[in-house]
Parts: structure tokens; C-alpha cells; sequence
């Protein structure tokens, strides 16, 4: 199983580290995100690697030159502006039948062996982890006629699930493959065919799209608060 980690993106939100630094190569206890994600899938048994870069490739590129890990790893270059849907399509030519892949910046403690087991009892052509939508702010909780009667802090919305990338694909998506954007184009022109499902988990998920949640995730790690990590080996 061969896992495609999409780490070409300018991360714009993140600037402006991103102007030096990609941001999958943003630390997280003095060590890349990115070798955080992978870590993940290695924990499980997962350790062959596709990691599709761009926009500062040449960082990526250093970090692994002459390191061993002790997973197979191969860097394609796929462009310093090449959307989601593009990127792997341009690695197409390294996977095979039943693939895995994840954004280059999100961790979370999905049992990868439960989400291969759902994709191929959904029988579909590709699967998206979901995860229900964590509010960024307080919510209000009133009666009809207005008193208040709670705060909630950051609720969990779970009527509302948003994807969370660690998605499962089989290479005849392709066939189906339209558009450059996974998330805008790619996914949608699945949907007529039923060809797409979605794993639903109710577990930790994280993704740092800004400098505020790396720094989030720095002091989860200097706590020694790894929940990302409950579910590996």
C-alpha cells in the first residue's frame, strides 16, 4: 500500500513562514508535520511513500536527501502550482491498484486498517475520512425568548461533517478523473456515478492551517498531549 502525501501548496494562511518554508515542513516538536503524517501511517504498518512537492520543493527535497527512515520514499516534483487533483495525478504513474492519501498537514488518530476494511466493503472508487466540525467559536444556547441559558465553548457540530483528507482510492478513479481541484472538481464529478463514500470518525483530527494551530500543536506536544497517536503501535 502506497500512501500519496500532498505537500506542494503555498500555504498561503500560514504566511509567512510559508515564504521560507512549505508548510508541511512547519515543526511540530522539532520535527516536520510532515514527518509527523508519516509517522502515523509507519506506526500501522504503512511505509511507502509518495510525497508530491512545489512550492519550495527544494526544502523537502534536502530534509530527506541521504536520511533513512527506514520507509520508502519518493519525492515527485508536480508543479509550484499544480492543484490537489493534479498533484496526484501527476504520481499516477507510482501507484497501484488500491491506493492511500492525506494532506500533508493534518494528523489524527483514524485506524487506517478500519478505513481500508469500510472502502472496500463500500466498494466505491475512492473513500474520504470524515469528521464532524469543530466550531471556532462559542456558541449561544437561548430560549424562545432570549434568556440565555448556556455557553458552549467550541462545540463539536456533529450534524455537520467536513473531510479530513486519509482518503482510500483504486487507480480506476482515473477513468472518472475530471478537473484539477480534488475538493471542488475531482470529488464532486464523482458523486453522478455513486463512485465515492466516506468513512465517518469520531476521533481526534487536526489540521494546521495556520501559524495559531501550529502553535497549538507545539504545546500539545510539550504537555505530552499525543492524541494523534492513541490508536498506533
Amino acid at each position: 500500500m502506497k500512501v500519496v502525501i500532498l505537500a506542494g501548496g503555498s500555504g498561503t494562511r500560514a504566511y509567512p513562514f510559508t515564504e521560507y518554508l512549505p508548510k508541511p515542513m512547519m515543526p511540530v516538536g522539532g520535527k516536520p508535520i510532515l514527518l509527523r503524517v508519516m509517522d502515523l501511517y509507519a506506526r500501522q504498518g504503512i511505509t511507502e511513500f509518495i510525497v508530491s512537492v512545489g512550492h519550495r520543493k527544494e526544502v523537502i527535497i534536502d530534509y530527506f536527501d541521504g536520511r533513512d527512515f527506514g520507509w520508502k520514499i519518493d519525492i515527485v516534483d508536480t508543479g509550484a502550482t499544480t492543484d490537489t487533483g493534479g498533484r496526484i495525478r501527476g504520481c499516477r504513474h507510482l501507484l497501484g491498484e488500491t491506493f492511500m492519501a492525506t494532506y500533508g498537514d493534518g494528523l489524527s488518530d483514524v485506524v487506517f486498517a478500519d478505513l481500508l476494511a469500510f472502502h472496500r466493503r463500500a466498494g466505491k472508487l475512492a473513500t474520504i475520512t470524515s469528521v464532524p466540525l469543530r466550531s471556532q467559536y462559542g456558541t449561544i444556547e437561548a430560549d424562545a425568548d432570549g434568556t440565555i441559558r448556556d455557553f458552549r465553548e467550541k462545540p463539536v457540530l456533529r450534524e455537520h461533517w467536513i473531510n479530513a483528507g486519509f482518503f482510500v482510492m483504486e487507480r480506476r478513479v482515473f477513468d472518472h478523473w475530471q478537473g484539477e481541484s480534488l475538493e471542488r472538481e475531482v470529488f464532486p464529478n464523482l458523486l453522478p456515478g455513486r463512485h465515492l463514500a466516506t468513512f465517518h470518525h469520531d476521533g481526534f483530527f487536526k489540521s494546521m492551517d495556520t501559524h495559531k494551530d501550529q502553535q497549538e500543536l507545539e504545546t500539545m506536544f510539550s504537555e505530552g498531549n499525543l492524541p494523534w497517536l492513541r490508536n498506533a503501535a
